[in-house]
């Protein structure tokens, strides 16, 4: 038997990677199906959805659903920024949820449920990890950093105007109820600087782990 050659090697590659991407990808969707089925029961479902880290996570395993799917040759060019988004997202979602809505004696612990695990612990390193290991297909424009931004200045202002009209707030960091407005305004500015560095961070991290570009000839051979 003849050893395998680099092209067997790469394919076997590509389909390793696309199945790591799909059972993540199923394992987060059931962790939010779950979690979707005791909002119901419980008469909650829409404050259930009101949470970024529900939204970011669907995002997630959408993209990468949708890229076990694709080619490369079929993915549109604006493809990596859209995931890029989501990897930003998935990381703030762990970092804001361990920093200020955790209770700190939860940090150590791993009997929070399997949804919470996977959630707030596992999609956001998995997605990092993807973002790291999956080698880009061109330079990208530092101005995306401004854009991922934008869903998370619209969900911000959705909250308060949505908790204006309802009185519930999905975080108790962007609740002035709880607290008073300039308590969450001082908050709320800190977050979004962290949000600006990380997501400057995530933009520069790209394919950190994989540095080679990928000829444009060769995007079959990569796996992605």
């Amino acid at each position: 038997m003849s050893p395998p050659t680099p092209s067997d090697r790469s394919a076997t590659a590509i389909r390793a990677a696309r199945g790591a991407r799909v059972a993540v990808a199923l394992l987060v969707l059931a962790a939010l199906l779950t979690s979707t089925l005791t909002a119901v029961r419980d008469g909650s479902l829409a404050q259930h959805l009101s949470f970024f880290t529900n939204q970011s996570n669907l995002a997630f395993a959408l993209l990468l659903l949708a890229g076990a799917v694709l080619s490369r040759r079929r993915r549109p060019p604006w493809w990596d920024d859209l995931r890029g988004a989501a990897a930003f997202y998935l990381v703030m979602t762990g970092i804001i949820y361990a920093l200020l809505v955790a209770p700190l004696d939860e940090l150590l612990r791993w009997d929070i449920g399997w949804t919470g695990i996977v959630l707030h612990r596992l999609a956001p390193v998995a997605a990092l990890l993807d973002w790291l290991l999956t080698p880009r297909l061109r330079t990208p424009s530092a101005r995306r950093v401004l854009a991922w931004l934008a869903y998370p200045i619209v969900y911000l202002v959705a909250t308060w105007v949505r908790g204006a009209v309802t009185g519930w707030y999905p975080y108790t960091f962007l609740d002035p109820t709880a607290s008073s407005w300039p308590q969450v305004l001082a908050t709320t500015g800190m977050v979004l600087v962290a949000f600006l560095l990380f997501a400057a961070l995530v933009h520069l991290a790209e394919g950190r782990l994989r540095r080679q570009e990928v000829p444009a000839g060769s995007l079959e051979r990569s796996p992605g």
